[in-house]
């Protein structure tokens, strides 16, 4: 499931990322890489999508959000 769908307050595994190589590239620099553990701090239909990945949060935009597959 992509991660713009899951719920504030849950912690998810990213299993993959679809999108190209550039934005492949910034989220594998911002650490939002398979097998990684993060926890969804804000996720509203407006506004910034935060995340929090081993202890530092994260500002996505909704469309990054879709690309990154998560369980």
């Amino acid at each position: 499931m992509p991660l713009a769908f899951v719920e504030a307050g849950r912690r998810v595994h990213i299993v993959g990322v679809s999108a190209g190589q550039g934005l492949q590239g910034r989220l594998e620099a911002m650490g939002l890489v398979p097998g990684t553990e993060i926890d969804v701090i804000m996720n509203t239909s407006r506004g910034p999508f935060i995340v929090s990945i081993k202890g530092c949060r994260i500002i996505l935009g909704h469309g990054m959000a879709h690309k990154i597959i998560v369980a």
